[in-house]
């Protein structure tokens, strides 16, 4: 018998999938639990709707993120940081501070998670930084470190 699972089963499979299982199965277990239905007309049609608007909505997220990489690809952000007598850094140049760099100098805002330090950042200079926008999506900015 072909079910859709309203909830994910275990050895069986996950939620608004389309499953085969006995018949017993289906009518002991998994239809008084409520955790699928037949799989008639309704049940697939309504799997097919699910399944294209999560489509569209990742692919207008998608779009959204190319964007907002177009936007910021190629810019430079200054950040202010204070420095010792040789020079070096107290402390270091942090993915935090590069965030609030970018919301403040381009007004986008930006996850300090997405932002990709090869290194620390511990004296002045320009530095090539990698933000990772969405999955497959990314862009680079150059952040100045000033005094």
């Amino acid at each position: 018998m072909k079910v859709v699972l309203k909830q994910d089963v275990k050895n069986i499979g996950k939620k608004d999938g389309m499953y085969e299982v006995s018949d017993g199965y289906a009518r002991n277990f998994l239809f008084p639990r409520k955790l699928a239905v037949p799989a008639d007309a309704a049940a697939v049609n309504e799997v097919k709707s699910k399944a294209a608007a999560q489509e569209h909505h990742r692919a207008e997220a998608l779009a959204a993120a190319q964007a907002l990489a177009a936007r910021i690809d190629g810019k430079t952000v200054s950040v202010k940081a204070k420095a010792g007598k040789e020079g070096r850094l107290f402390g270091s140049v942090t993915a935090k501070d590069i965030a609030a760099a970018v919301s403040s100098a381009l007004g986008e805002t930006v996850d300090k998670r997405k932002i990709v330090l090869d290194g620390d950042i511990k004296a002045f200079g320009t530095y090539e930084v990698e933000l990772k926008v969405y999955p497959q999506v990314t862009a680079k900015i150059r952040v100045a470190v000033t005094e």
